[in-house]
């Protein structure tokens, strides 16, 4: 796959092949299932997030400047 991921094949039989991952620690290996659940709780925050945004600015205070006012 890479210069730091191997694939070997562990066994095969009738309709299964076992594959083991050699991977660093580092890199996150997820079955395909596993990895489309991740990709939908993601989506999901960042949805929740985003509707957030404007409840969040309501509770900053805006200091406005007259025009008037000047630096002494």
């Amino acid at each position: 796959i890479g210069n730091n991921i191997v694939l070997n094949i562990i066994s095969i039989s009738d309709n299964n092949v076992k594959i083991g991952i050699e991977a660093d620690k580092s890199v996150s290996i997820f079955r395909e299932e596993v990895y489309q659940q991740i990709i939908e709780n993601n989506k999901n925050s960042a949805i929740k997030e985003k509707n957030m945004i404007p409840e969040n600015l309501k509770s900053l205070q805006i200091n406005k400047i007259k025009k008037n006012d000047k630096k002494k």
